[in-house]
């Protein structure tokens, strides 16, 4: 059995709160407002603990893991695929959005499409 470390610093108190909006028609983050206001209708608490109640981990350190692994997402992706990558499918989208014709985008779409499925034969065993 391993001993429980010290009481490490708990950290800010966040209260798990509802968010309805508003935001403009034409705001850049409207589907993420969206989400985010369906999603703050449901309460996580009740899986958190009975999760926690199940592997015997604390709710607070369950949530201040999920906001954690969530928050990094975008790190781990980066990591993952490469900044290289990343850098030449983003240069793909600035390209046909630089020339502004739906051809432009198309190709850019074919671009795009022809780079990921490149990328997922390692997948494919």
């Amino acid at each position: 059995m391993t001993t429980p470390s010290p009481e490490p610093n708990p950290g800010p108190v966040i209260r798990l709160e509802q968010w309805n909006g508003p935001w403009d028609d034409g705001d850049p983050d409207a589907n993420f407002k969206h989400d985010v206001a369906l999603y703050t209708k449901l309460d996580p608490l009740a899986t958190i603990t009975n999760l926690g109640n199940t592997v015997d981990i604390p709710v607070g350190a369950l949530c201040r893991y999920v906001l954690a692994k969530w928050a990094s997402a975008g790190a781990e992706s980066i990591m993952a695929l490469g900044a290289t990558a990343i850098e030449r499918l983003n240069e793909t989208i600035e390209e046909a959005e630089s020339a502004d014709t739906d051809q432009a985008r198309l190709a850019a779409y074919q671009s795009l499409k022809a780079q990921l499925q490149g990328l997922t034969v390692p997948l494919k065993g």
